[in-house]
């Protein structure tokens, strides 16, 4: 068995993001491809063609954004045949569109982010993410940074759950070339040089995979779910107002979660969820 970890980010500028979020979306190889033809299924349902292809990318940005809630409010709901129809006129009409049909294009979008994580949540997808409390910047220097290890120890730990010979390997967006080679050395220091990290590799392969997220339906499902925890997901040590129209959607992938019982602070059955809060990504005493 092997699992793939489409991994996306949200709120790096920190500029518009009220938290910095790094989000993970666990798939079975089996269920892959399953998924994403349901998935594109799904558009084809809500939108009356594939929203995504040519220059159109599903964004978690352009689905769930501020305006698309209040668009899809101006009017009373419009019947799934009848919203299909209209929102496929809009995104073939440019400028020239209507009420109605921003209405029900605003109404697919929110109805097709539900679909989404049903489909997630019947072939068993599982997420993961570190929300990072502090904006400061991590220090410099060669290591992994600590939100993409607690990532990664979360990973390992659904992935003994999950079977004795269960594999994982790690999907991200594709960054800068350079900035992705300093994630492929950060990444083998980190599984090659450190104690944690060789154990780590026993179950996930160390090299990862890069993607073009227009092209990788796993890296969208990464982005949504990255963009609902920043925007929607909040605790106790969170307190950024959320946007309470979000919170349909904050239930749904926390019902995605994986809950590990691990030896940790006197117990030998603490309870470890999939999403973290990291306090900062300043070095220990930092």
């Amino acid at each position: 068995m092997a699992h793939f970890l489409f991994v996306d980010e949200s709120g790096q500028d920190h500029r518009d993001s009220p938290y910095e979020v790094l989000a993970g979306v666990a798939v079975e190889n089996q269920d892959v491809w399953n998924l994403v033809q349901d998935l594109h299924a799904s558009e084809e349902r809500h939108f009356g063609q594939r929203y995504s292809g040519n220059a159109s990318e599903l964004k978690a940005k352009k689905l769930l954004n501020r305006k698309v809630f209040r668009l899809a409010r101006q009017m009373e709901s419009i019947a799934p045949d009848d919203r299909s129809d209209l929102a496929r006129q809009c995104l073939a009409s440019g400028d020239h569109v209507t009420r109605v049909q921003l209405t029900a294009l605003a109404q697919a979008k929110l109805a097709y982010v539900a679909d989404v994580f049903d489909l997630c949540a019947r072939f068993r997808c599982r997420v993961f993410a570190s929300i990072i409390n502090d904006p400061a910047p991590p220090p410099p220097g060669d290591y992994l940074r600590k939100d993409y290890a607690y990532l990664f120890e979360r990973f390992f730990y659904f992935l003994e759950d999950a079977d004795q010979s269960s594999m994982g390997a790690v999907v991200f967006d594709e960054l800068e070339r350079s900035k992705s080679h300093v994630l492929v050395g950060q990444l083998e220091r980190y599984f090659v040089g450190t104690a944690t990290g060789r154990q780590r590799a026993g179950r996930i392969i160390p090299e990862p995979f890069f993607v073009h997220s227009d092209l990788t339906t796993g890296i969208q499902l990464a982005d949504l779910v990255a963009y609902i925890l920043s925007w929607g997901f909040r605790s106790a040590r969170l307190t950024v107002a959320s946007r309470e129209e979000l919170t349909p959607f904050v239930r749904q992938v926390c019902r995605l979660r994986h809950r590990a019982l691990r030896p940790r602070e006197g117990r030998e059955d603490f309870t470890v969820w999939s999403i973290a809060v990291i306090p900062h990504l300043r070095a220990r005493g930092g």
